[in-house]
């Protein structure tokens, strides 16, 4: 295409994209079209990916296509394999991709659509991308090292350790809070269970035919993607086959399920699982998600969620806080995540065959999730408010038990200002086959409406159930593929950790090393994981609260280290390219803690709630079940208090020790020197 041509059509996309922002942003009627955003997103993915991510990518980090990866160096036929770049992209979004693009949308709607949609589009391509290329660039660079190790070499050892410790209590919460929401949405759901479980056959078949027969790309691809629509397909008919039964698992017994399945993903090499069932996890993941964007831009639905509620001043039934700092803290994957960090450098840094394919499976899958957080946000938002609040609040558990409160809660939130009737709920529940959706709180559940009514729209009310359980069971392989990726990283991090104490444990070719980490590490995440399912008041359910903060505090750590290698490399002019993004989640993050501290609302602040619950515990009285409560209540705000005190004192120490490390090499008290790997040039290409 001609220079002139090249030139008009990005500025037509770049104004395209503008003025559906500016339009989303001030228009005054009481709806608007859900096109706006759609179009919004992806103007931004285009002008993000096409524009500032290779200004990125080959003006400050300047990748170099010539220089081997690990993936070669260290090639073990394990943990570092070179592997076909869309497979990496495969594993690398479906690892990102978890609960949080589909979730914190969905609950950050409280505040309306527009905070929401502004923090999820700047966030991810100012932000999210450069957060996952740089970590990805720098692992890359130092043989596949994790953030603690990097940190530890290029700024000292004391901001290595503490790095080590606090990555590793994050991993944990992390990987039981996710684990948690996948029991709760494969428990008693055979469909959803079947379905997932046929990926694992599916993606070792995969991988052994690719690495060992050498079968194409190509062919394990279609092999896999029939397989994947089979799988769907039958899990919706187990009954009329006689095998639901077998697919129906208690709670208790999907936790096991997935312990074991961590352990193994972890253990296994990277090519005969992991990379395979994330692969093929993708397909469905983004395809599911286009056809979703496909049938609102059919539907054309119009968002009934205003762009502001009342509760952006922190009285929201949803999420208990103002929409500064909280907001940053709900929508995490989608905008910027720390999480991606431990990907970025856990595993996809082993396993990418060229350093160029940086732009592409780091920044690329970032902006691909960016979508993903859109779509959950415009689900969200065109179903009823009064639906909306009445499936996430809290106080509208209790219609669970006692149905005879359903009128009373339905007028609560139509008082509120948004109107709904206990016969409009039960309707909606009639349709998709659930006994009731008071209550339903987390997120997922209101996503699955939002996509259930969008694409009964287009394709025939009749559906109603069908999607909505298709929604759900879709939810669920977005998590799982974060978990398996998770626990391989984390067993890393934990190797990393033991190594210092007793160097064979730190041996990642070490089989025996490696089974002992990962049991280790799932015994970890696994025992909060097991005592929230079995004590709806203990276990993960009482450290869920830490979720949001954790992940950002991860994110923190990210850009320091980044910062730092900039510095370090003689690209100091380019260095807001971090250090806003830090600003913004040092502020967000630490003020979010502090409110969680320190907030005198026993709903808010953990100190206030251990100190309401023992004078409850102190005033006597009560029976079993409220003792029983208070005295848990009690125990979570203090457990609550010490780890995010230890958090926010574990960070600010990294920080600290970083930014003494920035002033002593800007200055020039300090020669700056790059603990890169050598220079290795490229031998080979991946087939």
């Amino acid at each position: 295409m001609p220079k002139v041509l090249r030139i008009l059509l990005w500025t037509a996309i770049s104004a395209l994209g503008a003025g559906a922002v500016a339009f989303s942003a001030f228009h005054e009627g009481e709806t608007i079209n859900a096109l706006w955003l759609v179009v919004a997103g992806v103007c931004s993915f285009a002008v993000a990916y096409r524009f500032y991510s290779k200004w990125l990518i080959t003006k400050v980090l300047v990748l170099d296509a010539e220089r081997a990866t690990p993936a070669h160096t260290k090639q073990d036929g394990k943990d570092f394999v070179p592997t076909n770049k869309w497979v990496v992209f495969g594993h690398h979004f479906a690892a990102i991709a978890g609960p949080g693009p589909l979730v914190g949308p969905v609950l950050a709607a409280q505040f309306g659509y527009l905070p929401g949609m502004l923090w999820i589009l700047v966030g991810a391509t100012l932000g999210g991308g450069v957060h996952d290329a740089i970590v990805m660039f720098a692992s890359i660079r130092r043989g596949g090292k994790s953030i603690g190790q990097m940190l530890k070499d290029e700024v000292n050892s004391v901001v290595g350790f503490v790095t080590m410790i606090s990555v590793l209590l994050i991993m944990t919460i992390l990987l039981a809070v996710l684990s948690l929401v996948v029991v709760k949405a494969l428990a008693h759901s055979p469909w959803g269970l079947f379905t997932i479980a046929m990926t694992i056959p599916l993606a070792f078949i995969m991988g052994v035919g690719h690495t060992i027969f050498k079968v194409s790309v190509r062919t394990v691809t279609i092999f896999g993607i029939v397989g994947l629509i089979a799988s769907v397909w039958g899990g919706n008919y187990l009954a009329d086959w006689g095998m639901e039964a077998a697919f129906r698992w208690k709670d208790t017994h999907v936790a096991w399920a997935i312990m074991v399945y961590g352990f193994t993903a972890s253990v296994l090499p990277v090519w005969m699982l992991l990379a395979p069932r994330d692969y093929l996890s993708t397909f469905m993941k983004i395809g599911t998600v286009a056809v979703l964007a496909l049938v609102v831009l059919w539907v054309a639905p119009e968002l009934q969620m205003p762009k502001l509620t009342r509760y952006i001043d922190g009285t929201g039934p949803v999420v208990l806080g103002k929409v500064f700092p909280f907001l940053f803290i709900t929508i995490a994957c989608g905008a910027i995540s720390g999480f991606h960090a431990l990907i970025s450098s856990g595993t996809t840094s082993k396993i990418l065959d060229r350093e160029d394919s940086i732009r592409s499976v780091a920044y690329g899958a970032m902006v691909t999730e960016m979508l993903v957080a859109l779509m959950a946000l415009v689900a969200a938002c065109t179903i009823a408010p009064g639906e909306y609040f009445a499936i996430n609040s809290g106080a509208a558990k209790i219609v669970q038990t006692d149905p005879s409160q359903a009128a009373a809660v339905t007028k609560t939130i139509t008082d509120a200002g948004f109107p709904v009737t206990a016969e409009h709920m039960a309707l909606l529940a009639k349709n998709i086959k659930e006994d009731t959706m008071f209550g339903r709180t987390g997120g997922a559940p209101t996503f699955a409406v939002g996509m259930a009514e969008l694409f009964s729209r287009a394709f025939g009310p009749g559906w109603m159930s069908f999607w909505y359980h298709f929604a759900i069971m879709f939810e669920a392989l977005f998590i799982l593929t974060t978990i398996d990726a998770g626990t391989r990283v984390g067993r890393f991090i934990l190797q990393d950790f033991m190594g210092n104490m007793w160097k064979p444990l730190g041996n990642t070719q070490s089989l025996p090393a490696n089974v002992f980490a990962s049991a280790l590490l799932v015994a970890m995440w696994g025992y909060f994981l097991y005592q929230g399912v079995v004590d709806p008041m203990g276990g993960i359910n009482s450290l869920w609260p830490l979720f949001g903060i954790a992940n950002q505090l991860l994110a923190v750590i990210a850009f320091c280290l980044g910062t730092t290698l900039l510095i370090k490399m003689g690209k100091a002019r380019f260095l807001l390219v971090t250090l806003l993004p830090l600003a913004l989640l040092m502020s967000a993050t630490f003020t979010a803690g502090y409110i969680k501290l320190f907030d005198a609302d026993p709903k808010m602040g953990f100190l206030a709630q251990a100190k309401a619950a023992g004078a409850q515990l102190a005033a006597g009285g009560g029976t079993a079940a409220e003792i029983a409560l208070w005295t848990q209540k009690r125990y979570d705000g203090i457990v609550n208090s010490w780890v995010t005190g230890f958090f926010l004192v574990a960070v600010g120490i990294i920080f600290l020790g970083c930014l003494i490390e920035w002033i002593k090499l800007l200055s020039g008290s300090k020669r700056a020197v790059l603990h890169e790997d050598p220079y290795i040039p490229v031998t080979g290409e991946i087939a």
